[in-house]
């Protein structure tokens, strides 16, 4: 969700920013699960085509920046590639807030990690 909401901020806001999504854990080349695509598809958003793909050192290395979720996606962010601690942060790093996996949740964990979501790239706009 979070890459999809950000690359539409961008792109209202003019900017021209290529944004990716890899996960520390995902499930290689699973689309992203139903409540999640709903809720995109609500917003007139569209997630149908995505399929997820694991971090690599290589991806973290394409980055200027990498937002992660969680503290623990940092740790395991440094660990895939020790060379990207200086340019990993928090989704959340302005608001002060970790936004929660979603994945496999009761609906108001999706809704919780949206709202957090939507703050966090509101609070990241300007700084892109």
């Amino acid at each position: 969700m979070a890459e999809v909401v950000l690359r539409h901020e961008m792109r209202v806001m003019g900017r021209a920013l290529e944004v990716r999504s890899a996960g520390v854990d995902a499930l290689r080349g699973y689309p992203a699960d139903l409540p999640a695509q709903a809720r995109m598809r609500a917003r007139g958003l569209d997630l149908s085509t995505h399929r997820a793909r694991q971090v690599t050192p290589e991806l973290a290395r394409w980055a200027n920046l990498i937002l992660v979720m969680e503290s623990k996606q940092r740790d395991a962010m440094v660990a895939i590639d020790p060379a990207s601690r200086g340019k990993i942060y928090l989704l959340g790093h302005w608001i002060g807030q970790e936004v929660p996996d979603p994945y496999q949740q009761p609906d108001d964990v999706y809704t919780l990690a949206l709202n957090l979501i939507d703050q966090a790239i509101a609070s990241w706009a300007g700084k892109l």
